[in-house]
């Protein structure tokens, strides 16, 4: 698969992670070129760490794995949707998803 067209605008593409299962969001997560071959050969989630600069295999330290069951594009291909099979939480915090926090309800 040739992943170059994901990489035209920038060399991180952000991935949006939904729960297969319950349609949940879980998490938004950045890949580049070298994580998102991964997450295709391994069938678990790799994502790119800004901060770190280094990629990361979700679960890798916390157990907490994301098995890989879809992964979409938008339109512009340059955002793509990751459905998952999630064992224990997505997030760091020990929160099963990362958006957790309402700012507002309307």
């Amino acid at each position: 698969m040739d992943l170059d067209k994901y990489f035209v605008k920038s060399d991180l593409i952000p991935a949006i992670v939904q729960e297969k299962s319950t349609g949940e969001v879980l998490m938004l997560a950045y890949m580049n070129r070298e994580s998102m071959q991964k997450t295709l050969e391994t069938g678990f989630t790799w994502f790119y760490s800004r901060s770190r600069q280094e990629l990361w295999n979700k679960g890798a330290t916390s157990g907490h794995f994301q098995k890989a069951i879809e992964i979409f594009s938008d339109c512009d291909d340059d955002t793509l949707l990751i459905t998952v099979e999630q064992t224990g939480a997505a997030c760091h915090t020990g929160n099963h998803s990362c958006f957790y926090t309402k700012i507002k309800e309307f």
